[in-house]
């Protein structure tokens, strides 16, 4: 089969506080005037991508993950060629069509039904083409009553979606999304999830950036993880997602240290340090069972009195699917304030309805106005075992789902004396 897409020792350097580059005679008296050599700033390098190769086949749909800062949408943007390679050669076959971020490739002052012209124009279209598929580009994106309005007086949700019906309707041979799913409603999303599976079917190459495990999953029969510009894994899915998150969170003998934690965001008034966890007495559990209690208690660390605090707990399965999120903002559990210094607080869970199988544990902290103390990511993970919690010596087995639901059965028994006839 044809090759697409052929990625060669590709490297992507940034240079970090460089001076503008001076164009003109006066732009460069200027800048010595106002930066003398011995006063410039030395410049810095970055490598977003190092040494990336890498081919994808006519028709493959490829699924890209990593971290923020990994150089996903670094890649994506050279092989859409907003940016170019420092070193390395990239090969692109077939009329590339791109969705990086939204808006991307419109013009502010046209209307929605002009910028669909015009991109189909810059993908080598002819007019004929785009008017014959005007229409469902429209009806995807949901904004038949402003097709004839500027883009500039559109929202970002109507941007994306447009951006997104443009891309997927002008038969490009290569479609590039970054992200697409992070933005817009559920039912956007599964319109969005659809139209790039159709795309798969129709033979056309998909490059899927996502944190969207779930849906990484679904799409993407091959998944690319990058990490610090290189590639760590190449292959399978559900094998390359299950390497990926495991490298979040290692656990020690007195539970999570989350002191060093690399996927940490937040203003960082107040941090997680450590979680645990325990079972009711307080004891570290070193197995955890389907319907056992369960304690997480987290330690935190406060810069300074931090007011009307909100704890979250998040947990995931192994895929990345969002099993549920707890809070103490949603169960009305107010705190005050926090003190200065270290503190703990618990979260008691009386029985744990998780099958079997491996989870991962997400944490947030945030305060009044939507301000973001911490975020953690998938940082800590612990295994769930069978237990007999029927007590009917079949066990509960992972094949079953996500979850379990404590039930009973009540069999009507009268319909065991009716005639067949009755």
């Amino acid at each position: 089969m044809a090759k697409s897409i052929i990625i060669e020792n590709l490297s992507k350097q940034y240079q970090i506080g460089e001076l503008h580059r001076e164009t003109m005679l006066r732009e460069k008296v200027i800048n010595v005037v106002k930066y003398p050599f011995w006063r410039r700033k030395k410049v810095k390098s970055f490598w977003a991508l190092t040494d990336v190769s890498a081919s994808v086949e006519e028709g493959e749909v490829v699924g890209i993950i990593g971290r923020n800062g990994a150089g996903k949408s670094t890649l994506l943007k050279v092989l859409s060629k907003i940016t170019y390679p420092t070193s390395g050669v990239v090969t692109v076959n077939g009329r590339i069509a791109s969705l990086l971020e939204i808006g991307t490739g419109f013009h502010e002052e046209l209307t929605g039904r002009e910028n669909i012209y015009l991109n189909g124009s810059i993908m080598g279209m002819k007019r004929k083409e785009i008017n014959a598929k005007l229409d469902a580009i429209v009806a995807f994106a949901g904004v038949e009553r402003f097709v004839d309005t500027p883009i500039k007086r559109y929202s970002s949700g109507m941007r994306l979606r447009l951006g997104f019906a443009v891309a997927a309707h002008l038969d490009p041979d290569i479609l590039l999304v970054d992200e697409v799913l992070a933005v817009g409603d559920v039912d956007f999303q599964k319109k969005c999830l659809k139209a790039m599976d159709d795309l798969r079917t129709g033979g056309r190459t998909v490059l899927f950036v996502s944190h969207n495990m779930a849906a990484i999953e679904n799409l993407c029969p091959r998944t690319i993880w990058l990490d610090s510009g290189k590639v760590q894994q190449d292959g399978d899915t559900v094998e390359t997602i299950k390497a990926y998150l495991s490298t979040f969170s290692v656990a020690g003998e007195a539970g999570f240290d989350l002191r060093q934690a690399k996927s940490r965001r937040g203003t960082g008034e107040v941090s997680y340090t450590i979680l645990e966890l325990l079972s009711p007495d307080g004891q570290p559990l070193k197995l955890i069972r389907s319907g056992d209690n369960l304690t997480v208690r987290l330690h935190y660390h406060a810069k300074g009195r931090i007011s009307n605090p909100h704890f979250g707990v998040e947990f995931y399965t192994e895929l990345g699917t969002l099993v549920t999120s707890v809070n103490t903002w949603s169960t009305g559990y107010d705190i005050p304030f926090l003190s200065p210094g270290d503190g703990q607080i618990d979260l008691n869970i009386d029985v744990l309805y998780l099958l079997p199988g491996r989870y991962y544990i997400s944490l947030w902290l945030s305060g009044a106005e939507r301000v973001s103390y911490d975020r953690l990511e998938h940082c800590a993970t612990f295994d769930v075992e069978a237990s007999d919690f029927y007590k009917s010596g079949k066990g509960i087995d992972r094949r079953f789902g996500i979850i379990f639901l404590p039930c009973n059965w009540k069999f009507d028994e009268s319909q065991i004396f009716k005639r067949p006839s009755d």
